[in-house]
């Protein structure tokens, strides 16, 4: 009987323990376990930052508008609603900043990974290869308006893929994109 109840009592601890800890699921508007929990407000972006091999380049929302423009249409499934962006495709930012995806970068492009972040600490990965023309028929821009407008309450910048069938790797209140390698 004491074996029995130290089993259970160890079980509980070990359930409350990592129920608990930090990074284990993202926080999000909504209720659990009749406790509403709620997001904190995320500051909006107003420019973004791409770190490439360390060098550091910030684009402004009004830079972003004055490069050339790609229009895309994609549906967003959270929302259930077909919608259209305009903004800087991904690879032409990224050659602006300085890296620019030709014959004598080809293997890094196939060895290298963009790692995406918002203002909310929201982040996510990108092959570089899904982000070039050249080589992936996907479009990956920064976003500056949806449906003519501005994008509200997403901040003035949104990530957004045209490959993925769910919106998961949009990433709103775009705030910086790092370069990696994986080697």
């Amino acid at each position: 009987m004491v074996k029995r109840v130290f089993s259970v009592c160890a079980v509980a601890v070990c359930v409350a323990g990592f129920s608990s800890l930090p990074g284990r699921a993202q926080a999000t508007s909504g209720s659990m376990g009749g406790m509403e929990m709620a997001k904190p407000p995320a500051m909006p972006s107003t420019s973004v930052t791409l770190n490439i091999d360390g060098k550091y380049t910030t684009f402004s929302t009004a830079e972003l508008k004055a490069m050339p423009q790609k229009t895309v249409k994609v549906h967003n499934e959270h929302t259930k609603a077909d919608e259209t962006y305009v903004g800087v495709p991904l690879g032409d930012l990224l050659a602006k900043a300085g890296f620019v995806a030709d014959k004598t970068t080809q293997r890094k492009v196939l060895r290298s990974y963009l790692r995406a972040e918002g203002s909310d600490k929201y982040w996510v990965v990108y092959s570089l290869t899904e982000v070039e023309a050249s080589e992936h028929d996907g479009d990956v821009i920064v976003a500056t308006s949806m449906d003519g407008k501005p994008l509200g309450a997403d901040g003035e910048l949104k990530l957004i893929s045209t490959a993925d069938k769910k919106p998961e790797r949009w990433v709103r209140n775009l705030a910086a994109i790092v370069l990696k390698s994986a080697e």
